[in-house]
């Protein structure tokens, strides 16, 4: 890692240039003022995720989910945990499949709920299935 990181502010889009030394320190947005790491999932739209994906300097863990989706639902507690705990070395964030349908297309999630970390706007790995928030904090470290 260099001596700064640029992180996408999970409330205004702004990218903010923080010193890799103070990402523990509760950084805020330059612009919007708001909490840069929230310990809960970002949620991602057509509109954000793009430039949450891309201009992160930090890793991405994005799960795919659907409404309708038991499973999806039921890993939803878990996965805001696995925030809590990942949070400030990636950013932790949820897209509706059913919402954002060319989104999925695009990235070819064909089961749900599907984890994809990415990084440097590309993604790295991918875990379909639900899993428990201690699983779900294991598999995205080991693939950083």
């Amino acid at each position: 890692m260099s001596d700064a990181l640029h992180l996408v502010c999970p409330h205004c889009d702004a990218i903010n240039r923080i010193p890799t030394a103070r990402l523990n320190d509760h950084p805020n947005c330059g612009q919007c003022k708001a909490a840069l790491f929230t310990a809960q999932p970002l949620t991602l739209t057509s509109a954000n995720f793009d430039r949450q994906i891309g201009r992160n300097d930090i890793p991405v863990l994005v799960d795919f989910w659907a409404p309708w989706c038991g499973p999806c639902k039921a890993m939803a507690p878990a996965f805001a945990q696995a925030a809590a705990q990942l949070e400030p070395q990636m950013r932790v964030a949820k897209l509706d499949t059913e919402a954002e349908q060319a989104i999925a297309g695009r990235f070819a999630i064909r089961s749900i709920p599907t984890l994809a970390l990415f990084k440097g706007g590309k993604e790295i790995a991918r875990q379909a299935g639900a899993m428990a928030a201690a699983d779900i904090v294991r598999w995205a470290q080991a693939q950083r």
